[in-house]
């Protein structure tokens, strides 16, 4: 599995999340809302030291991680996440991989 962050969605969290140097951001599945990689599911984001990563994308000294526990939320497929001018939000992308 692979995460990417565009730059523009990579702003978006620095103003969020008033971030720091090497700050970490994790991609989790938690239950309920609409998500495009597992029905009845979302993708929740918090601040937190990473355990056992699966996935980490590191840009502009943030690193974005999945931890190995939601590995079954992504199935076969990567995350990107870009940000939307026109809704003024991130958006999340599941990519299928390919061999």
């Amino acid at each position: 599995m692979k995460i990417e962050v565009t730059k523009p969605a990579v702003r978006w969290f620095k103003e969020q999340f008033d971030t720091e140097e090497n700050q970490y951001i994790r991609f989790f599945a938690r239950y309920g809302g609409c998500g495009s990689f597992q029905s009845g599911f979302s993708l929740g984001i918090s601040q937190e030291m990473p355990e056992r990563p699966l996935a980490e994308y590191k840009i502009e000294d943030c690193i974005f991680y999945v931890e190995e526990q939601d590995a079954w939320y992504f199935g076969q497929h990567n995350l990107k996440v870009k940000y939307s001018r026109t809704k003024d939000e991130i958006e999340f992308e599941s990519q299928e991989i390919t061999s």
